[in-house]
């Protein structure tokens, strides 16, 4: 059983992972073969800038605790959570330029991946059945807003959610989720804000190419799971090895990983931690390519839950 407690060190790690990029015969940008998501470094980042951040994080996780500890993660607040989405679209090219039906494709994804409603989904080995979850959490888009840029790539500053650097502020952004759709660069697919931050610069952020699972969507990563992992982070849901060798994602029923999987690895994969465990390597928080992650556990669904609960983080997404 893992302890579920946020240390400062976890708070604090800085988690760096080698990413194989090869160049795409039409954009001056790398395309991603390995999964890189930079939530974890704008954490760092975000908690050198705001000290006082780091006890704002110990006060959503103590409330999380004890939202689980009472045993309320049956029920979601009002019987069912159903979020806005507003797609904020920077573009240089045509191409990157995404199609409304590119975008309803991730919206889709979103659906059918919080609500056990992806094909995928009965492919969990019968080891993790039993921890296997419909969060039932459902979005919807809301609003589309698109902007011509002359950047090549916007990095990971949060530069694309501010007016001021070129980029686009979010629309209502503590009842509406904002996604961006960018081109990010280094190879990095996505990186979301934390409960926690600040409202001006809360949302999720996906390259273009990682995005929906038409149009510019490129494999392995064309499945629409970057952005269902990205969300996971904006529902204070951790990576699942924690960022750090046989880390600790604050959840108690997901097994402990050594590291981050790639690829599609062959079931059942252990883990060199104590006791070696099967890797849960099907989690949507781990790094495996689009195909090879199709589940999240019920204890983080319980983490989901108590950010929107009545205290929690983002409870201003849970009113009528």
């Amino acid at each position: 059983m893992k302890k579920i407690l946020l240390s400062a060190s976890l708070l604090m790690m800085l988690f760096s992972c080698q990413n194989e990029e090869k160049l795409s015969a039409d954009d001056s940008t790398p395309v991603a073969s390995e999964r890189k998501c930079e939530s974890d470094e704008v954490l760092k980042r975000q908690l050198l800038e705001n000290p006082g951040m780091a006890q704002r994080l110990q006060e959503i996780e103590d409330f999380t605790n004890e939202y689980i500890s009472h045993g309320h993660h049956n029920r979601l607040v009002n019987g069912k959570i159903e979020i806005p989405v507003v797609v904020n679209v920077l573009y240089k090219t045509a191409a990157q330029n995404v199609s409304l039906a590119q975008i309803q494709s991730q919206i889709d994804v979103l659906n059918k991946d919080f609500n056990a409603q992806n094909t995928d989904y009965n492919s969990v080995p019968a080891l993790f059945s039993g921890v296997k979850a419909n969060v039932g959490i459902t979005f919807v888009l809301d609003q589309v807003v698109r902007k011509s840029t002359t950047k090549t790539s916007w990095g990971t500053a949060d530069a694309m959610k501010k007016t001021s650097k070129g980029g686009i502020a979010p629309t209502s952004p503590t009842t509406k989720l904002n996604l961006w759709v960018c081109t990010i660069g280094n190879g990095i697919l996505g990186y979301a804000q934390f409960p926690g931050g600040a409202s001006a610069t809360d949302g999720v952020v996906i390259d273009y190419r990682y995005f929906g699972t038409t149009g510019t969507a490129t494999a392995p990563f064309n499945l629409g799971r970057t952005a269902t992992h990205e969300v996971g982070h904006w529902m204070n849901l951790r990576h699942i090895w924690g960022d750090t060798t046989c880390g600790n994602d604050l959840v108690a029923d997901t097994p402990t990983h050594n590291t981050a999987n790639y690829g599609i690895p062959a079931y059942p994969h252990y883990s060199t931690c104590a006791g070696t465990p099967v890797e849960m390597t099907m989690n949507y928080m781990d790094y495996t390519d689009d195909a090879g992650m199709y589940m999240f556990s019920l204890g983080q669904k319980a983490r989901m839950e108590a950010i929107f609960a009545v205290g929690g983080a983002r409870n201003s997404f849970a009113q009528p």
